[in-house]
């Protein structure tokens, strides 16, 4: 047997960072929401079949995305004394997350609107716990 075979990982990981880089920001998260939003719109201004299946493709997609960077935020950022200070942190990605899934599965603006508010509580209690300073390199 090759030995590089036999030594080669089962099975793939996917994270933000296999480092880990310690990068972290809900912005992110909030950039693949907009674009969320802007895509619905898009779409149900659209009589295009064509383009509003597009529509569909890349908003599952972003939306995909968006929920990755919560999921990350929450099992790689925030700390337990992060808890003390945000004690409902651990429900507000819960619930972003699941609203990433429902935009996932509509094309309902008040479902995009209600994950970009979700995104915002996220990015208040990254900023409270030092996110901002923590996590992000200073501009040049």
């Amino acid at each position: 047997m090759d030995l590089r075979r036999a030594l080669a990982p089962r099975r793939t990981a996917h994270a933000h960072c296999d480092i880990p880089c310690g990068i972290y920001d809900p912005v992110q998260a909030r950039i693949e929401a907009e674009s969320c939003y802007r895509i619905i719109e898009k779409y149900l201004a659209s009589s295009d079949e064509v383009f509003r299946a597009r529509c569909l493709i890349v908003k599952e997609e972003r939306a995909e995305l968006a929920k990755h960077h919560i999921d990350v935020l929450w099992s790689d950022y925030f700390k337990p004394e992060h808890l003390e200070k945000y004690p409902d942190i651990a429900t507000t990605c819960w619930k972003a997350a699941k609203q990433a899934s429902q935009v996932k599965r509509t094309v309902d603006l008040e479902e995009a609107k209600k994950l970009l508010a979700l995104i915002d509580q996220i990015d208040e209690a990254w900023k409270g716990t030092g996110g901002q300073t923590a996590t992000r390199l200073p501009a040049a």
